[in-house]
């Protein structure tokens, strides 16, 4: 006979990278890779300078944690969010109003679609508001998934600036933004 252990929040905190727990098990996340990070520093930038500018909310950089409650999901780590509770020393307590989850390279396919429908499901159910999906490999760059109406998005492609309505209310980014400039040679 076999026991299996649920894992914990204090078994979370052991761990050095990006993971979360999701029944009952930690799974790791590869980090994150140069042009995804690139884009979700750059969401955190602008997320953090529209923060200070309307001193409300924390924007939120990769490879954090936010403890949730829901059946089969007790934490989220997106690769960018906002929050609006208060800020400790401990994980973030509850969801992200807004979460930004960049795709790697094993989030294509029908299996990581499956995977990354059931996630914003899970965002929605504790309370997120908002979910980005970026895929920059895509011309559909920003997919905009809104708990209001999950099974409806708003796509936003190059040249075009996007937004996080409700969860962040005014603040837009251009799709641009998410890659690196270019200079002429």
């Amino acid at each position: 006979m076999s026991v299996r252990f649920e894992a914990t929040i204090e078994d979370l905190q052991q761990i050095k990278q990006r993971a979360e727990i999701v029944n009952g098990q930690i799974i790791l996340m590869p980090p994150t890779a140069c042009l995804p990070g690139y884009a979700a520093g750059e969401i955190f930038y602008s997320l953090r300078q529209y923060s200070k500018r309307r001193n409300f909310g924390h924007a939120v950089s990769d490879n954090r944690a936010f403890i949730v409650d829901l059946p089969h999901r007790k934490s989220f780590s997106p690769n960018a969010g906002f929050y609006v509770g208060e800020l400790t020393t401990h994980f973030y307590q509850g969801a992200p109003v807004f979460a930004v989850e960049i795709r790697s390279l094993d989030d294509y396919g029908s299996k990581a679609e499956r995977r990354l429908a059931q996630k914003r499901i899970d965002y929605f159910a504790a309370g997120t508001l908002v979910v980005w999906d970026v895929d920059l490999m895509s011309e559909d760059v920003v997919r905009v998934h809104r708990s209001s109406d999950p099974k409806t998005f708003t796509i936003y492609h190059h040249g075009e600036t996007a937004e996080a309505e409700p969860a962040v209310t005014g603040w837009t980014m251009p799709v641009n933004d998410l890659f690196p400039e270019r200079t002429p040679s």
